[in-house]
């Protein structure tokens, strides 16, 4: 049914946000930066000490403006991260994700800036 909706409840979201950073670890995955995309991805980050990361980095893209309406693309808000003498860090973009716009967009933002980008994406829709 297209109206119906997922609710996460605070603790189903942490043990996810758990979870994954157990899934990173274990993979072997070593990011030096966490770079999370508010909001959702601020919770994610969160659970980044399972990956021995203090460097957390947040970014800000506006794009849902309400439910189920967003803006024609993405926008990238200030300020934005400046990766300054960073061309060998390692990087991982914590984020929940509905379309990917945003994350191809701080993808692009962060390529060539860094040495390697990856993400960790929280919850995605289903239908994506």
């Amino acid at each position: 049914m297209a109206d119906e909706r997922e609710i996460l409840s605070w603790q189903s979201f942490g043990a996810a946000s758990r979870e994954l950073a157990s899934v990173i670890a274990e993979d072997g995955y070593r990011p030096d930066i966490i770079l999370a995309i508010a909001r959702g991805g601020l919770f994610a980050a969160g659970a980044s000490l399972r990956l021995s990361v203090k460097n957390i980095y947040v970014m800000n893209v506006e794009y849902y403006t309400g439910v189920d309406e967003r803006l024609p693309v993405p926008i990238m808000l200030p300020p934005t991260p400046e990766f300054i003498d960073l061309e060998d860090a390692r990087i991982l973009v914590a984020t929940t994700w509905r379309h990917g716009h945003t994350l191809a967009l701080v993808h692009q933002f962060c390529q060539g800036k860094v040495a390697d980008v990856r993400a960790a994406v929280l919850y995605q829709k289903p239908n994506r």
